[in-house]
């Protein structure tokens, strides 16, 4: 459970978790994303993934959500995604 200074938690596991990490448009940043993401959830459904891409085109966010089951997991997510060169910024 994540829990803010209350005792109430934030989230409780499982739960629906959108993870979303934008970089510039292009195979390489969907593909890494996509890869960083299965390597920590293994079933992700096509219609769980959402693409975006700004207004030039030059950047695109992508969205998947996942079944999340731990902060730990979500933690390791987003580590991985913060390493990768290809991703801006991971939300």
């Amino acid at each position: 459970m994540i829990t803010d200074n209350s005792d109430e938690p934030l989230l409780k596991f499982p739960c629906q978790f959108p993870v979303k990490a934008m970089g510039k448009s292009g195979p390489e940043l969907e593909l890494a994303i996509l890869e960083i993401l299965g390597r920590h959830v293994p079933e992700i459904t096509g219609d769980a993934v959402r693409f975006s891409a700004s207004k030039k085109g030059t950047y695109t966010s992508i969205t998947v959500t996942i079944n999340a089951q731990s902060k730990q997991q979500l933690d390791n997510i987003y580590r991985d995604l913060s390493a990768c060169k290809h991703v801006l910024y991971a939300l």
